[in-house]
């Protein structure tokens, strides 16, 4: 089998960790039933709709399984429903990959709306404060670093690694900086390639609770990894990536593997649920299999797996790893590797912008029904349950994840469950400047609004949305730009020197050689436009 390219779901999978079944009962469901009755439901205004009948199943095999009770030791009861400890800030959150952290300048990131910045001191050391200077509340991130420590440009007070303030150029000469002239600081770790923020100030970091992912440290396994902001909430991101069903209708052609002919009823077995996430195994019906393994875990991780044993026995491993950040209201930051430790021939040959552009692309085919599924679900404030129809044989993991949001949700900023659900209490902050739209234009990539339409900093732009955020595809854009300008300026001189030239045999050469920096300058252009341009549906095209 193939590997998926797709960034929404891989057909490849992998084993991270041992599933553990000691929090909670293991439960077994096999779906091959393809759609549940449907049957009127009164909502609110005396509007009528049609619903799944218990959304996949009964409440007695998803909700709450026989036996399951007895071990929820931090489980209790709110109402009718069972409710897991649990607190959004204890948690480790993905802020972004290692190798696209600016050297040279700070980066403004959000969780659930709390603005931070993360910076490299001089020796490299990565270091998160609240983006907000003490003095007068001015992003950090509009900063710059100077001598390894991060400097607000607003009045140039400077801090160093543990948030002491060690510089303030209006204090006389001879006074003494307060201690508490100090920023807040989290704590941040570097684990295979992701730095992971502890959000909480008061509980220390849990270091059983940094995820490891156990495929990514096994010789020879390589990864193509991308970094994409989105207009929509963590959750409904959440949603689509671990939902199959979607991909050959949504994303048809868009890789080697998706094909609308292909659209089936699928299966589903649950193994696990906890108060952490769940797990699961899922194939196609026609196959009458199911190969992959399917894991989330709390707060964001969702992992797709898969092993496969090639014709002399060797066994391979294959990963599709969605890191998702709830960056604030109705937008979020997704990290996507997909790897194994067998690369396909054919994929070699290829550069990795090609796969980033290609990532892009299958985000955008998906973004318009995202967005909108987003208003929706703002607008009506309801549960899930009265506004989905899920079917067994297409949404067992969303309707599992709606249900894991029932039983932690009140731990959270804001949630939407299956059941119940507690909407934001303060309106979505929309920042008309956003961190380094001026102040970045002279320092790295991510730190730079850029003026332009290319750059208008804007999630519905992809330039905006992953080139800032990748220094791979920031670079390639740069350098394809400047070749093309460099040809361009050449087919003009050569084409100027074609008219000049006296000797047909010299006008045939300059003209064939401005010709060909005319197709180069095009290629160029062409590549550029790959890693910038918005993919539009063709019947949606002027």
């Amino acid at each position: 089998m193939a590997l998926s390219l797709s960034p929404c779901f891989p057909h490849t999978t992998y084993l991270s960790k041992p599933l553990s079944t000691s929090k909670l009962t293991t439960t077994s469901v096999s779906f091959n039933n393809p759609l549940l009755g449907l049957k009127p439901v009164n909502l609110r205004n005396n509007q009528v709709r049609c619903h799944a009948v218990t959304d996949l199943k009964s409440a007695s095999s998803l909700d709450q399984s026989k036996g399951e009770g007895d071990d929820r030791s931090e489980e209790k009861s709110k109402g009718d429903r069972i409710v897991a400890d649990y607190n959004w800030t204890e948690e480790w959150y993905p802020l972004y990959l290692t190798k696209d952290v600016p050297d040279d300048a700070p980066l403004g990131l959000t969780v659930f709306d709390q603005q931070l910045v993360l910076y490299k001191d001089g020796n490299g050391v990565l270091h998160c404060y609240q983006d907000r200077c003490p003095h007068r509340l001015a992003k950090l991130s509009e900063g710059q670093l100077i001598d390894g420590r991060l400097e607000c440009l607003y009045h140039g007070w400077q801090f160093e690694g543990n948030g002491k303030c060690v510089k303030i150029p209006q204090i006389p000469a001879d006074a003494k900086i307060p201690r508490s002239v100090c920023v807040k600081t989290y704590d941040v770790k570097e684990s295979q390639g992701v730095v992971w923020v502890w959000m909480s100030q008061t509980t220390p970091p849990n270091p059983e609770k940094l995820p490891w992912f156990e495929n990514f440290a096994r010789p020879g396994f390589q990864d193509t990894s991308t970094i994409h902001e989105l207009p929509y909430d963590h959750s409904i991101l959440l949603e689509n990536l671990m939902d199959p069903a979607h991909i050959p209708i949504s994303h048809d052609r868009t890789d080697w593997t998706a094909k609308r002919e292909d659209a089936q009823a699928l299966l589903f077995e649950v193994t696990e649920r906890t108060d952490r996430g769940f797990a699961g195994w899922w194939g196609k019906e026609k196959d009458g299999s199911m190969p992959n393994f399917l894991r989330f875990d709390a707060p964001c991780v969702l992992q797709n797996n898969r092993e496969l044993v090639d014709k002399d026995g060797e066994k391979h491993y294959f990963t599709g790893l969605f890191l998702c950040r709830p960056t604030g209201q109705g937008k979020s930051m997704l990290i996507v590797r997909f790897g194994g430790t067998k690369r396909s021939p054919l994929a070699k040959l290829f550069p990795k912008w090609y796969f980033h552009q290609n990532a892009s692309k299958v985000f955008e085919q998906d973004m318009g029904f995202l967005s909108s599924q987003n208003e929706v679900l703002m607008k009506e404030k309801v549960p899930t349950k009265e506004l989905y129809i899920n079917l067994k044989s297409s949404d067992t993991w969303v309707a599992e994840y709606r249900k894991w949001m029932d039983k932690v949700g009140h731990g959270m900023p804001y949630y939407f469950g299956h059941s119940t659900l507690s909407p934001p209490k303060l309106p979505a902050v929309v920042e008309h400047a956003p961190a380094g739209l001026i102040a970045g234009v002279s320092a790295s990539s991510p730190a730079k609004g850029g003026i332009g339409t290319m750059h208008t900093p804007n999630l519905a732009n992809r330039y905006f949305r992953h080139v800032i955020h990748c220094k791979g595809c920031s670079s390639v854009v740069k350098a394809f730009t400047a070749w093309k300008n460099g040809l361009s300026a050449a087919a003009l001189v050569l084409t100027a020197l074609a008219i000049l030239a006296s000797s047909r045999q010299w006008k045939t050469f300059l003209l064939l050689s401005a010709t060909l920096c005319l197709g180069g300058a095009y290629a160029c252009s062409t590549a550029v436009a790959m890693n910038t341009t918005n993919f539009i549906r063709v019947h949606r095209r002027l």
